[in-house]
């Protein structure tokens, strides 16, 4: 299935999954399992889980590259994902399971769940490239904010990661004015 906007609906799930990541680790949560079970919420990841805090900590540590990959340009993005792949041995299959219809996995389900986490951001940001859409990759524009965001918007105009933060700058714009 493909999303509206052309992405492909794992691409949209794993780069969903790398906010909520970087989001729970930003607020320190991804210290132990417990702290990953909730920052993961409805997120699955096929394969092997060993729910344990150094599990949490793996994730917490893979996140500095999924952002990395993030935050660079688009001519940037290929050389960090073909790192993390080589590393993985990644070795792509296109695949069907649990009622998802044909997509792509490209590392055993067995291997640890932040290797798998980053090899799926990797190829998602594959997809991102192919189809000129890295930008919708972006920052919340809240001065005192700054986590990743996916701006899924038809005219890529979204600036903030919630409505707290569209809010708080809403209001404090206002104040501004007011004086």
């Amino acid at each position: 299935m493909v999303t509206p906007l052309r992405l492909p609906t794992e691409t949209v799930a794993a780069l969903e999954a790398v906010v909520a990541i970087a989001t729970a680790a930003n607020a320190g949560a991804l210290d132990d399992a417990a702290g990953l079970d909730a920052a993961l919420g409805d997120i699955r990841y096929t394969g092997s889980r060993a729910h344990d805090d150094a599990e949490a900590r793996e994730v917490r540590d893979v996140v500095p590259a999924l952002l990395a990959m993030w935050d660079a340009e688009r001519d940037d993005v290929p050389a960090l994902a073909n790192a993390i792949l080589r590393g993985a041995d990644a070795a792509p299959q296109l695949v069907r399971h649990d009622g998802i219809d044909w997509h792509l996995h490209a590392i055993d389900p067995e291997r640890p769940l932040a290797e798998r986490i980053a090899v799926e951001t990797a190829i998602a940001f594959v997809d991102l490239i192919r189809l000129d859409e890295t930008d919708r990759c972006k920052r919340c524009a809240a001065g005192d904010c700054g986590l990743p965001m996916l701006d899924l918007s038809r005219n890529r105009s979204r600036r903030f990661c919630s409505t707290a933060c569209q809010s708080r700058v809403n209001v404090a714009a206002y104040r501004a004015r007011s004086r």
